[in-house]
């Protein structure tokens, strides 16, 4: 079984940028739909962007044109590029593998924080 590890959260101002990483062990990433979700407090986990194995992706309304999702197989690392970050975004991101567009798969990280705030 794959283990998933999220790193690259923090505080940023908005307007800011942030690179998350998931890093996978155990299994190739390469195989896998993979994607990133977030849950804010009070909220439900909601689907921010999406890489199908075959290479499409696709995002959430609220990170297109911002969020960019992008694999490095070599590395077997998922990336979320988060940029013109808003105080909106303030969420924990979690990293999911072996899903699908409409319902999330059973590899699971533990979460990174982002906040936004000035």
């Amino acid at each position: 079984q794959a283990q998933l590890m999220e790193s690259g959260g923090g505080l940023v101002q908005p307007g800011g940028s942030l690179r998350l990483s998931c890093t996978a062990s155990g299994r190739t990433l390469s195989i896998y739909n993979m994607a990133w979700y977030r849950q804010a407090p009070g909220k439900q986990r909601e689907l921010v962007a999406y890489s199908a194995r075959a290479g499409t992706t696709t995002y959430a309304d609220s990170a297109k044109g911002r969020f960019t999702i992008s694999r490095d197989n070599a590395k077997n690392t998922v990336y979320l590029q988060m940029d013109s970050l808003k105080p909106e975004d303030t969420a924990v991101y979690f990293c999911n593998g072996g899903g699908t567009l409409n319902d999330s798969g059973p590899l699971w990280g533990q979460g990174t924080q982002v906040t936004v705030s000035s």
